[in-house]
């Protein structure tokens, strides 16, 4: 079997164990040493150590095949992410060095299973949008090799697309995650900052580095994101998810757009986005212009103010000692940062804040704000006539994300007429990166197209995964959509996921001289299935929820009649002295129907 999607390949090896040795035979025979978008490919020795220590666990009865969620998953890295024997270069050969230590990410990703095949191509130092600023070569657009891959990222993204592995790392700090996504027609999760740990990453800018996702699909992302994720006391800049953030977007959606759209002259990429927006409109998603002026100004800062100094910081001794070893261009960026002083950093810290809350303001009222992922693309030959000039094209929809803390999801988006993919992106406050997979996920299905550059096709997936930062509740009565007391979910960032019923051992009560009125919800020897609604509310806010509920009811674990179990109300016995069994009506609001009908 050849890399595919993750539960693809998960499903097929979790029944099949020992056929993990003959799929990395054959999928390595398909990785040439001649593909440049490889910096370094493992060995046969280093591919088997790794399924070595799965076998061991499986074999001494420590795990089932079933406990590794990633179960010899292949994937690819960014060469500026640390796997330990394996060298790290950032894209420059005087740099190379050869790290004993996995970084954080990769440490985790190994422990659900996963199988690092080998390290990727990128633009030195991750300095740049454009895949071209490398000694190991430019990497190629994998729809037309006249044209960018996008970068800095680009080795990771060109590999997923051709199918090469089921996912990638890359990393993002203006856009390096998103833009060869873009380009290449596969995900790109840039995830909040902090999320996912930077231990063990060469940095670019430390303030504003995430580690991002490359997949085929949202699904894949998401699942490498949820075991990648999570606090890292070895990463100064990591940080807890405070679990307030909603589960998925509203059901009225309103998508912000740039009041003004820039595409620097390419008409294709225009028409594409169009398409784009009347796709959007057409599922009933509103669409609402919006100033884009503090967005684009603070776009600017990254690069045309005292935060290319970071860049000059990470960088360090090898720009101090071997100049002329760097790509001319990189080089230049970062000498630039030299030109700022200690007073211009401060003041470039006070713009970023004041515009970066500004900005969070203008997205407060929306699920999130769409994009392209990029206004244009261009050849090989164009970049290498204005290399600085195209790279800030690429960044206009991108390089601000991360100065204001926002969280970005890259998705497929229509094709130009050329043939070469147009991707947009979606993005949102921090924390939200759920709702933005759930959204992508819909929009994957909607869209339909072929995976990458592969002639893949969608399979199916599951959006309405449970996820541990938020709780799913059952609700019977007066949280119901349309009831009095439905806004007590709604205000705390709830989010409605679907109509089911209990198992048929439950009855429903309508309560005496409750005000508003409420039922009761008992389990029983007899019964029959009850009408509920599902809700998923963010963690933190669940005790704020079940603080308001009054005796007689209170939260407990119901049942459902698929077998599953979630949080719900049920009641004390003693309310049902004086209460009305409505058990036959089957549900509340067709108790009240019928009830206010007679």
């Amino acid at each position: 079997m050849s890399a595919s999607t993750i539960s693809e390949w998960v499903a097929f090896y979790c029944q099949q164990p020992q056929q993990l040795g003959m799929a990395f035979q054959t999928l390595c025979d398909n990785i040439s040493q001649e593909d440049n978008a490889w910096i370094y490919i493992a060995t046969n020795d280093e591919i088997y150590a790794q399924l070595t220590t799965i076998f061991q666990s499986i074999n001494s009865g420590e795990k089932q095949a079933s406990e590794f969620p990633l179960l010899g998953v292949p994937f690819a890295v960014k060469d500026n992410i640390d796997v330990a024997g394996m060298p790290t270069s950032a894209g420059c050969p005087a740099f190379t060095y050869q790290p004993t230590k996995d970084a954080t990410v990769i440490a985790r990703l190994k422990a659900a299973g996963a199988i690092v095949v080998g390290k990727t191509n990128l633009d030195q130092f991750a300095t740049g949008l454009v895949g071209t600023r490398s000694p190991f070569g430019a990497v190629k657009n994998t729809f037309n090799p006249e044209y960018v891959s996008g970068g800095s990222s680009s080795g990771s993204a060109s590999v997923v697309a051709r199918g090469l592995v089921c996912f990638s790392l890359g990393t993002d700090t203006a856009g390096s995650g998103r833009v060869p996504a873009g380009f290449n027609n596969i995900v790109g999760l840039k995830p909040t900052k902090g999320w996912i740990s930077t231990s063990g990453v060469v940095p670019a800018c430390r303030l504003n580095d995430c580690v991002s996702i490359f997949a085929l699909t949202v699904e894949d992302a998401e699942t490498v994101a949820a075991i990648a994720g999570g606090y890292d006391p070895q990463d100064p800049y990591s940080r807890t998810n405070p679990q307030t953030a909603p589960a998925r977007f509203s059901q009225n959606l309103r998508f912000a757009i740039p009041d003004q759209l820039e595409f620097f002259g390419d008409s294709q990429s225009e028409a594409a986005f169009g398409k784009t927006l009347e796709r959007l409109q057409q599922q009933s998603i509103e669409l609402v212009p919006i100033d884009f002026s503090a967005f684009n100004q603070l776009a600017e800062q990254l690069y045309y103010g005292a935060w290319v100094a970071e860049r000059t910081v990470a960088v360090g001794e090898i720009f101090k000692a071997q100049p002329e070893a760097m790509d001319p261009t990189v080089r230049g960026i970062v000498a630039n940062g030299l030109n700022y002083t200690a007073c211009d950093a401060w003041q470039a810290e006070y713009t970023r804040a004041e515009l970066a809350q500004k900005i969070n303001a203008q997205l407060g009222d929306f699920d999130a704000l769409v994009v392209p992922t990029s206004p244009t693309i261009h050849t090989l030959a164009d970049m290498a006539e204005e290399p600085v000039r195209y790279n800030s094209q690429f960044g206009t929809y991108t390089n601000f994300t991360n100065l204001a803390d926002l969280s970005a999801l890259a998705l497929p988006g229509d094709f130009r007429e050329d043939g070469l993919p147009a991707g947009i992106t979606l993005i949102a406050p921090a924390w939200h990166d759920q709702a933005l997979s759930h959204f992508g996920k819909s929009w994957q299905q909607t869209l339909n197209l072929p995976l990458g550059a592969t002639d893949k096709t969608l399979p199916a997936i599951n959006t309405a995964k449970t996820s541990a930062n938020h709780v799913r509740v059952a609700v019977v009565g007066a949280h119901l959509r349309g009831m009095p007391l439905n806004h007590q979910l709604t205000t705390r960032n709830a989010v409605f996921i679907e109509e089911s019923r209990t198992t048929a051992n439950y009855r429903l009560y309508a309560l005496a001289n409750t005000q508003p009125p409420k039922p009761g919800l008992v389990r029983s020897s007899e019964g029959q299935p009850i009408a509920v609604e599902l809700w998923d509310i963010p963690l933190a806010r669940f005790g704020e929820f079940v603080a308001q509920i009054p005796a007689p009811l209170g939260i407990g674990t119901l049942t459902l009649e698929n077998g599953t179990c979630v949080k719900g109300f049920i009641c004390e016995p003693v309310a049902l002295m004086d209460a009305t069994d409505i058990t036959a009506w089957g549900g509340w609001k067709a108790w009240l129907a019928r009830h206010h009908s007679a």
